[in-house]
């Protein structure tokens, strides 16, 4: 499982969780990095805790997928999971309200 049909999977993986707000956003045209942001809330920092151990350990194992790297922690109210075609950002709203991440790309 690769590109578009893992990142489909890591969206149904977040909306199990309850992640909110989820976007998925092509930007391959724009970045030689990634080809996928996948951008979703989480309600607390419990949450967003909950959510980066739901997308690591099902992508593990449903899709043999092992992130490439994870940055950040969930008391800061940013975790990012990096699989490579696909980055996972996982925010508190006040952290996604002030990076804006969506307008950059």
């Amino acid at each position: 499982m690769e590109g578009l049909e893992f990142a489909h999977f890591l969206v149904d993986t977040l909306l199990e969780k309850k992640g909110s707000d989820i976007l998925l956003m092509d930007i391959s045209d724009q970045a030689v990095f990634t080809d996928y942001f996948l951008i979703c809330n989480g309600d607390n920092r419990r949450q967003l805790q909950a959510l980066a151990e739901s997308v690591t350990e099902e992508a593990k194992k449903k899709a043999d997928q092992q992130p490439w790297g994870i940055e950040g922690q969930a008391e800061y109210g940013w975790v990012l999971v990096d699989f490579g075609d696909v980055v996972v950002h996982l925010f508190d709203p006040e952290q996604r309200d002030y990076y804006k991440l969506e307008e950059l790309w």
